[in-house]
């Protein structure tokens, strides 16, 4: 009995492997820097977890219905980009790059409303953040009723 209770979990837990990226192989998707950019978003509140300067990019796949509504097709892909905020003579400008954000569409990804998300360093190398407490729950949050979307088109639309 006790050999097959442990050979039940080893299962589930290499069925589980194989379903979920493991941290050291997730990495951010080539070329995102020619997507489209949005504007300039700056976040003054120094206790947020986004406190500096950020852009959001979206692939082509994503943003037709990030335009127009409807439903974002399987894959379609945020990166964002955060940098520390810095005032210069008396003006906010964007400091260094602090962190990058993947969020990309993924139907299997149930108990985080059909995203992966991955975090990375400035230098692009994964930081292992838990996507349900540090992405999805504020998603949840923010944008249950816009697909878990935080930002919208707008957000692209005047660019400074």
């Amino acid at each position: 009995m006790r050999k097959l209770v442990v050979g039940m979990i080893c299962a589930v837990m290499l069925s589980t492997a194989a379903t979920v990226p493991a941290v050291g192989t997730v990495s951010l998707p080539k070329g995102y820097e020619s997507w489209e950019k949005s504007r300039q978003k700056i976040v003054e509140d120094k206790k947020s977890l986004f406190h500096g300067v950020h852009y959001i990019y979206l692939d082509k796949k994503g943003m037709k219905a990030y335009k127009g509504g409807g439903d974002y097709p399987q894959g379609s892909r945020f990166v964002v980009v955060f940098h520390n905020l810095k005032v210069e003579a008396g003006k906010q400008v964007e400091g260094k790059k602090s962190m990058i954000v993947l969020m990309q569409r993924d139907s299997e990804r149930k108990e985080t409303g059909g995203w992966f998300f991955a975090g990375f360093g400035p230098e692009g190398k994964p930081s292992g953040i838990d996507p349900v407490k540090n992405c999805f729950d504020c998603h949840k949050k923010d944008a249950a009723d816009r697909q878990f979307v935080i930002s919208t088109y707008e957000d692209f639309a005047r660019k400074n």
